[in-house]
């Protein structure tokens, strides 16, 4: 809950200049003062190409970014409606009553956790289906309506924090539910056109012309044209108990410009914020599936993240702003030079993807050459977040399989290992529990990486040391500034190259493919953008 010292009233108004958490100001500082360190900077016409590399070096994290990063690994949770259909993706007319696990034991979730060393938890709150996992007041598509009105979410926050963990939630701003139920029922017609005449069809249209005629289960606010207007945020409902509060100012109003369905998506991060909090991440896929038939819905993100940073200073937002961006793949890998400062074409407060200047999928994100582009607009703190399944799909199938520790041990190397947080998501099955396969797959991933990484061999004694691992760190308080450097070992003597490396960052892994016994390894910076913090690399020795 809010406290009574931040319930103030405030505005949130599209394009208008509000204090943001990591927004720089609006006005250009001239480019002969001197650069100082910032989350965010906007790149000037008068700045020359030293001085916008000078700014690159200054980039630094916000407080919740640096969190995050010395986490390392995420537990992602997908559980819901797709469970029990046995769906990747629903259509949003499911029947709530198919949610119905006999137990919901999130307690064995976070064991699980625990063991495979995650330091967070994430829970897939709402995805594309719209089914919500807590009792919410703005949609009849909810638990509330489930066997048992169990709140998943409520006792998931719980277990977390009992367990140790911060907590994270995905919101997914797409929504089958809300779909306008007219354009909803024409659509299925032309699917059903579109499949009698031969033509493909996508996953979610494959979704819908399962369901056939039922109707989506929400309002129908999804795209339906409805003008964007001044609204409150929350939005009282018929009898809300938190209406005293409100007059009182214990909790938070704001006034925001916003159509039917972004007014229902604030009242909802507005329930997360100030019924579950603290809430350490929001992670906003930027899916809209139906565009191309003829639905969209517009997303006036800047005052989706201003509400969130009022309600929760230090929450990073995936795909927000200040936040973390998608390393560009569902495999779990990050790029061999993976830099958290990046580029954007735009002010990253205004979109969603930190308008980097390509793709976050491009294999060059942070190089000079791109910050150094004509179309760089802004500098920003934006790490690389890698997710993976333990599966081959987000939700549980009985028939799938997860990976082995090996896998996974391959993953983490070269996630963590690479300057990213490894998002690894752990989907619980119909019975509330997470699979016993699952289980012993994590619980002996998670017991290698602490006998690998647990303990650096320099601390066990005195050289020569055996290892085949190297484990380097920048301090990124200073920034991200190595941009390549060399290994070397001594032996007899003899210093000799046994690895080099690009970007380090808040953690590189460097493999070796042989192991390698040395008295002494040293670090050569050939490449920097100004003047590096970095730690004494740490020595391992892979089973």
């Amino acid at each position: 809950m809010l406290t009574p010292a931040v319930a103030a009233a405030a505005a949130l108004v599209p394009g208008r200049a509000v204090a943001a958490a990591g927004r720089p100001g609006s006005a250009s500082a001239p480019c002969d003062k001197p650069v100082k360190p910032a989350s965010q900077m906007p790149v000037e016409s008068c700045d020359s190409p030293a001085r916008i590399i000078e700014k690159a070096a200054n980039i630094v994290p916000t407080p919740g970014q640096l969190a995050w990063q010395q986490r390392e690994v995420t537990a992602f949770t997908h559980f819901g409606m797709n469970t029990f259909t046995g769906r990747e993706w629903g259509s949003g007319t499911e029947d709530e009553q198919n949610f119905n696990p006999p137990v919901i034991d999130v307690d064995q979730w976070m064991s699980v956790y625990r063991a495979m060393g995650a330091e967070q938890a994430m829970l897939t709150v709402k995805h594309h289906d719209g089914f919500v996992l807590f009792p919410s007041r703005y949609t009849p598509h909810t638990v509330a309506k489930s066997p048992g009105s169990p709140d998943v979410l409520g006792a998931y926050a719980k277990a977390a924090r009992k367990a140790g963990l911060k907590l994270g939630v995905y919101l997914s701003p797409s929504d089958g539910a809300e779909l306008p139920h007219a354009w909803h029922a024409q659509w299925v017609e032309e699917i059903r056109a579109k499949q009698a005449s031969g033509q493909s069809l996508s996953l979610p249209e494959r979704m819908a012309l399962e369901d056939g005629d039922r109707t989506p289960a929400g309002l129908g606010r999804f795209g339906n044209g409805s003008p964007a207007v001044e609204r409150t945020i929350p939005t009282l409902v018929p009898g809300d108990d938190r209406a005293a509060q409100i007059r009182r100012g214990k909790l938070p109003t704001f006034t925001v410009v916003a159509d039917d369905y972004e007014t229902y998506y604030l009242n909802q991060l507005y329930e997360l914020f100030t019924q579950y909090g603290p809430i350490e991440e929001l992670w906003l896929d930027g899916a809209n599936p139906w565009s191309g038939s003829g639905i969209t819905q517009p997303y006036h993100v800047t005052q989706w993240f201003d509400l969130v940073h009022a309600l929760s200073p230090d929450t990073v937002i995936f795909q927000g702003n200040p936040g973390v961006r998608w390393v560009g793949n569902e495999s779990g890998i990050a790029r061999e030079t993976e830099w958290s400062v990046t580029p954007s074409v735009v002010d990253p407060s205004t979109v969603l993807s930190g308008g980097l200047p390509n793709d976050s999928t491009d294999p060059d994100i942070g190089s000079r050459e791109k910050l150094l582009a004509s179309t760089t607009k802004y500098l920003q703190w934006y790490p690389a977040e890698a997710d993976v399944s333990v599966r081959p799909g987000w939700f549980h199938h009985p028939s799938e399989k997860p990976k082995t520790p090996a896998q996974l041990m391959n993953l983490y190397e070269k996630s963590v290992g690479r300057n990213a947080v490894l998002l690894l998501n752990v989907p619980p099955a119909k019975d509330g529990r997470v699979d016993p396969a699952d289980v012993d797959s994590l619980t002996a991933f998670g017991t290698a990486v602490r006998g690998i990484y647990g303990t650096d061999l320099r601390r066990q004694g005195p050289g020569p040391y055996t290892f085949d691992r190297i484990v380097l760190r920048e301090d990124i308080r200073h920034g991200q500034r190595v941009e390549r450097l060399t290994v070397e070992a001594r032996s007899g003597g003899v210093w000799t190259e046994i690895a080099a490396a690009t970007t380090v960052g808040a953690r590189r892994i460097l493999t070796l493919p042989a192991p390698v016994t040395a008295d002494a390894v040293r670090i050569r910076v050939v490449e920097a953008r100004a003047k590096t913090y970095l730690s004494a690399p740490s020595l391992h020795l892979s089973n």
